[in-house]
Protein backbone atom coordinates (compact mmCIF):
# COMPACT_ATOMS: atom_id res chain seq x y z
CA UNK A 1 0.00 0.00 0.00
CA UNK A 2 1.38 3.52 -0.59
CA UNK A 3 1.51 6.05 1.41
CA UNK A 4 0.29 9.71 1.12
CA UNK A 5 3.89 10.62 0.19
CA UNK A 6 4.46 7.74 -1.67
CA UNK A 7 1.41 8.37 -3.66
CA UNK A 8 1.83 12.20 -4.52
CA UNK A 9 5.04 11.09 -5.45
CA UNK A 10 4.25 8.54 -8.23
CA UNK A 11 1.43 10.62 -9.12
CA UNK A 12 3.41 13.49 -10.01
CA UNK A 13 6.45 11.02 -11.81
CA UNK A 14 3.73 9.99 -14.20
CA UNK A 15 2.23 13.16 -15.28
CA UNK A 16 5.78 14.90 -15.36
CA UNK A 17 6.67 11.23 -18.11
CA UNK A 18 3.38 11.71 -20.26
CA UNK A 19 4.23 15.97 -20.07
CA UNK A 20 0.76 16.10 -18.17
CA UNK A 21 2.04 18.34 -15.27
CA UNK A 22 1.74 21.66 -17.73
CA UNK A 23 -2.02 20.66 -17.77
CA UNK A 24 -3.11 20.04 -14.63
CA UNK A 25 -5.26 22.81 -14.07
CA UNK A 26 -7.43 21.60 -17.11
CA UNK A 27 -10.79 19.30 -17.47
CA UNK A 28 -10.46 16.42 -18.65
CA UNK A 29 -13.25 16.94 -20.90
CA UNK A 30 -11.63 19.56 -22.80
CA UNK A 31 -8.64 18.18 -23.58
CA UNK A 32 -7.78 16.74 -27.24
CA UNK A 33 -8.02 12.87 -28.03
CA UNK A 34 -4.20 12.77 -27.96
CA UNK A 35 -4.17 13.79 -24.69
CA UNK A 36 -7.30 12.26 -23.82
CA UNK A 37 -5.08 8.82 -24.31
CA UNK A 38 -2.32 10.16 -22.27
CA UNK A 39 -4.40 11.10 -19.43
CA UNK A 40 -6.22 7.53 -19.58
CA UNK A 41 -2.32 5.75 -19.98
CA UNK A 42 -1.42 7.80 -16.72
CA UNK A 43 -4.09 6.38 -14.90
CA UNK A 44 -3.69 2.89 -15.98
CA UNK A 45 0.33 3.17 -14.64
CA UNK A 46 -0.30 4.98 -10.72
CA UNK A 47 -0.42 1.35 -9.49
CA UNK A 48 2.74 0.38 -11.44
CA UNK A 49 1.43 -2.62 -13.51
CA UNK A 50 3.35 -5.35 -14.01
CA UNK A 51 0.87 -5.99 -17.48
CA UNK A 52 -0.72 -3.11 -19.59
CA UNK A 53 -3.38 -3.66 -21.64
CA UNK A 54 -4.41 -1.20 -24.61
CA UNK A 55 -6.99 -1.75 -26.91
CA UNK A 56 -6.55 0.56 -30.19
CA UNK A 57 -4.82 3.48 -27.77
CA UNK A 58 -3.65 5.72 -30.95
CA UNK A 59 -7.42 5.74 -32.97
CA UNK A 60 -8.84 9.06 -33.49
CA UNK A 61 -5.17 11.13 -32.21
CA UNK A 62 -3.18 13.00 -34.89
CA UNK A 63 -0.02 11.38 -36.12
CA UNK A 64 2.47 13.50 -33.76
CA UNK A 65 0.01 12.39 -30.56
CA UNK A 66 0.68 8.55 -32.09
CA UNK A 67 4.42 9.04 -32.43
CA UNK A 68 4.41 10.40 -28.67
CA UNK A 69 2.66 7.80 -27.43
CA UNK A 70 4.79 5.14 -28.88
CA UNK A 71 7.56 6.04 -27.56
CA UNK A 72 6.03 6.37 -24.18
CA UNK A 73 4.78 2.66 -24.86
CA UNK A 74 8.27 1.96 -25.48
CA UNK A 75 9.43 3.35 -22.78
CA UNK A 76 7.54 1.73 -20.40
CA UNK A 77 8.62 -1.33 -22.15
CA UNK A 78 12.15 -0.63 -21.49
CA UNK A 79 11.49 -0.12 -17.67
CA UNK A 80 10.48 -3.99 -17.78
CA UNK A 81 6.69 -3.33 -17.91
CA UNK A 82 4.80 -5.92 -20.52
CA UNK A 83 2.57 -4.02 -22.83
CA UNK A 84 -0.13 -5.93 -24.97
CA UNK A 85 -1.41 -3.64 -27.85
CA UNK A 86 -4.45 -4.30 -30.15
CA UNK A 87 -4.05 -1.86 -33.59
CA UNK A 88 -5.64 -2.26 -37.00
CA UNK A 89 -2.98 -0.12 -38.19
CA UNK A 90 0.29 -1.90 -39.37
CA UNK A 91 2.33 0.99 -39.40
CA UNK A 92 1.96 0.49 -35.56
CA UNK A 93 2.51 -3.21 -35.76
CA UNK A 94 5.53 -3.09 -37.26
CA UNK A 95 6.74 -1.00 -33.88
CA UNK A 96 6.27 -3.80 -32.06
CA UNK A 97 8.46 -6.49 -31.10
CA UNK A 98 6.00 -9.73 -31.51
CA UNK A 99 3.03 -9.37 -33.47
CA UNK A 100 -0.03 -12.00 -33.32
CA UNK A 101 -2.69 -11.54 -36.57
CA UNK A 102 -6.00 -12.84 -35.07
CA UNK A 103 -9.11 -12.46 -37.71
CA UNK A 104 -12.19 -13.89 -37.47
CA UNK A 105 -11.69 -15.47 -33.84
CA UNK A 106 -8.46 -17.27 -35.57
CA UNK A 107 -5.12 -16.59 -34.78
CA UNK A 108 -3.66 -16.67 -37.71
CA UNK A 109 0.36 -15.94 -37.50
CA UNK A 110 2.65 -15.29 -34.71
CA UNK A 111 6.02 -14.05 -34.28
CA UNK A 112 8.76 -10.97 -34.50
CA UNK A 113 7.67 -8.87 -37.47
CA UNK A 114 10.38 -10.04 -39.99
CA UNK A 115 9.16 -14.03 -38.41
CA UNK A 116 6.01 -13.25 -39.99
CA UNK A 117 6.94 -11.56 -43.42
CA UNK A 118 8.91 -14.54 -43.84
CA UNK A 119 6.43 -17.16 -42.75
CA UNK A 120 4.11 -16.08 -45.88
CA UNK A 121 6.07 -16.52 -49.40
CA UNK A 122 4.33 -13.61 -51.28
CA UNK A 123 5.38 -11.59 -54.58
CA UNK A 124 4.72 -8.09 -54.92
CA UNK A 125 4.60 -5.67 -57.47
CA UNK A 126 3.83 -2.02 -56.77
CA UNK A 127 2.11 0.07 -59.25
CA UNK A 128 2.43 3.84 -59.75
CA UNK A 129 0.09 6.14 -62.27
CA UNK A 130 -2.94 8.47 -62.79
CA UNK A 131 -5.83 7.45 -60.38
CA UNK A 132 -8.40 6.61 -63.43
CA UNK A 133 -5.70 4.38 -64.91
CA UNK A 134 -5.10 2.75 -61.43
CA UNK A 135 -8.79 1.87 -60.73
CA UNK A 136 -8.97 0.17 -64.01
CA UNK A 137 -6.22 -1.92 -63.96
CA UNK A 138 -7.67 -2.91 -60.44
CA UNK A 139 -10.42 -4.20 -62.14
CA UNK A 140 -8.82 -5.93 -65.03
CA UNK A 141 -6.18 -7.81 -62.15
CA UNK A 142 -8.91 -9.06 -59.94
CA UNK A 143 -9.48 -12.86 -60.39
CA UNK A 144 -6.83 -13.44 -62.65
CA UNK A 145 -4.88 -16.41 -62.23
CA UNK A 146 -1.74 -15.89 -60.08
CA UNK A 147 -2.60 -12.54 -58.28
CA UNK A 148 -4.02 -13.21 -54.83
CA UNK A 149 -5.09 -9.86 -54.19
CA UNK A 150 -4.99 -5.77 -55.47
CA UNK A 151 -4.82 -3.25 -52.48
CA UNK A 152 -4.74 0.34 -53.29
CA UNK A 153 -2.70 2.46 -51.25
CA UNK A 154 -2.91 6.38 -51.36
CA UNK A 155 -1.82 6.66 -55.23
CA UNK A 156 -0.18 3.04 -56.12
CA UNK A 157 -1.23 -0.53 -56.17
CA UNK A 158 -0.12 -3.61 -54.49
CA UNK A 159 -0.41 -6.66 -56.79
CA UNK A 160 0.65 -10.03 -55.00
CA UNK A 161 0.46 -13.51 -55.64
CA UNK A 162 1.69 -16.51 -54.35
CA UNK A 163 3.67 -17.95 -56.70
CA UNK A 164 6.05 -15.53 -58.09
CA UNK A 165 6.33 -16.88 -61.66
CA UNK A 166 2.58 -17.02 -62.13
CA UNK A 167 1.82 -13.58 -61.14
CA UNK A 168 4.40 -12.13 -63.36
CA UNK A 169 3.18 -13.73 -66.30
CA UNK A 170 -0.74 -12.44 -65.10
CA UNK A 171 0.88 -8.93 -65.17
CA UNK A 172 3.13 -9.13 -68.03
CA UNK A 173 0.48 -7.74 -70.74
CA UNK A 174 -0.23 -4.83 -68.56
CA UNK A 175 3.03 -3.42 -68.13
CA UNK A 176 2.76 -1.97 -71.52
CA UNK A 177 1.03 1.37 -70.48
CA UNK A 178 2.89 3.82 -70.56
CA UNK A 179 1.09 6.17 -67.85
CA UNK A 180 2.11 3.43 -65.35
CA UNK A 181 5.18 2.47 -63.27
CA UNK A 182 5.65 -0.80 -61.85
CA UNK A 183 8.19 -1.63 -59.26
CA UNK A 184 9.05 -4.95 -57.74
CA UNK A 185 8.11 -4.34 -54.46
CA UNK A 186 8.53 -6.40 -50.56
CA UNK A 187 5.64 -7.34 -49.28
CA UNK A 188 4.90 -5.95 -46.19
CA UNK A 189 3.12 -6.79 -43.06
CA UNK A 190 -0.73 -5.29 -44.53
CA UNK A 191 -0.06 -7.28 -47.87
CA UNK A 192 0.77 -10.53 -45.32
CA UNK A 193 -2.17 -9.86 -42.91
CA UNK A 194 -4.39 -9.11 -45.85
CA UNK A 195 -3.58 -12.62 -47.46
CA UNK A 196 -4.31 -14.09 -44.57
CA UNK A 197 -7.30 -12.68 -43.50
CA UNK A 198 -8.96 -13.49 -47.11
CA UNK A 199 -7.51 -16.96 -46.88
CA UNK A 200 -9.21 -17.69 -43.82
CA UNK A 201 -12.75 -15.84 -45.42
CA UNK A 202 -12.75 -18.62 -47.98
Amino acid sequence: MYGMKERDAAVSKTLEDLNLNQRQGELAGALSGGWKQRLALAACMLHRPQLLLLDEPTAGVDPQARRDFWEEIHRLAADGISVLVSTHYMDEAERCHRLAYIAYGKLLATGTPDEVLHAVSLSTWEVSGPPAELARLASRLHGLAGISHVTAFGNTLHVTGEDEAALEQAIEPMKAAATLTWRKSRPGLEDVFIHLMRGEAR
